[in-house]
């Protein structure tokens, strides 16, 4: 294992995430105003600034424990394909794990459920793509 190859690509992977997550989040008006809904629940933008750092931290240590998975269950083949099949299946964790399992724990709406869960989706999907273009064993 290449740890510059591991590092370089946890990179390249997070600022993917970023890239998706400010459209999703932060351009796209619906997705504000859904969230706005639910002010009781999610940090009005100046707190969620104040901890955005560390919550930009953790995000690169978990893009860095999916690029080392990645890298240890790479068999070959074309990077771009094997990086979908891997960003799919981080996807639907996520979606288990982490959308469904909020819609269940908070109030919050259907709508905003079946909004994270395609952001989120994608997020990871192009994830696993920029780590399945980068790595190179």
């Amino acid at each position: 294992m290449n740890i510059t190859r591991i590092a370089l690509t946890s990179l390249a992977a997070f600022i993917a995430y970023f890239a998706a997550g400010s459209l999703f989040f932060v351009l796209l008006p619906g997705m504000r105003t859904e969230f706005a809904k639910y002010s009781n629940i999610y940090r009005p933008h100046e707190q969620i600034m104040k901890v955005f750092p560390l919550g930009m931290a953790f995000m690169l240590l978990a893009i860095l424990v999916l690029t080392i998975l990645y890298s240890m269950m790479y068999k070959g083949g074309w990077g771009v394909a094997e990086g979908a099949r891997f960003g799919v299946l981080i996807g639907l964790f996520v979606l288990g794990a982490f959308v469904v399992h909020n819609y269940v724990n908070l109030q919050i709406g259907g709508k905003l459920t079946v909004l994270q869960g395609v952001a989120y989706f994608v997020e990871w999907l192009l994830v696993g793509v920029v780590i399945g273009a980068v790595y190179r064993p």
